[in-house]
């Protein structure tokens, strides 16, 4: 089995290093130079991931880490993750008083609305 993704396949590469020395121009050198390029490899995230597969059964693969993020395969769940308790949500929402006030004692208890005067019509 090579170093790759047993998903999508992905694969070592091959590439150059490139070394340069010097300023760069807009920092007010006279420009990079380019000294040395020697062969690299570009390796992949791989990661070794136990997973569920189609029939049900376990196996432990190695796959890329942009599978894994993407969801291609389904992990194992070795425990339930937690879970809040239900909020006990009742019919109405208490104030701090313990009782929802109503909308008439709202509106006397000095709460005021903007309302325009009422006066005639002028006549032109």
């Amino acid at each position: 089995m090579a170093r790759e993704c047993e998903i999508c396949g992905k694969k070592a590469v091959m590439g150059n290093q490139i070394t340069t020395r010097g300023k760069a121009k807009y920092l007010g050198g006279v420009g990079k130079k380019i000294t040395g390029i020697s062969p690299r490899q570009f390796r992949p995230n791989l990661q070794r991931v136990r997973i569920t597969t189609a029939n049900g059964t376990h196996k432990r693969i190695r796959i890329c880490a942009q599978c894994l993020r993407s969801g291609a395969v389904t992990r194992i769940i070795r425990a339930a993750p937690f879970k809040l308790p239900p909020l006990d949500t009742g019919p109405s929402v208490a104030g701090p008083s313990g009782t929802e006030p109503s909308e008439k004692t709202r509106s006397e208890s000095g709460a005021k609305t903007a309302q325009k005067p009422k006066g005639k019509k002028k006549q032109g």
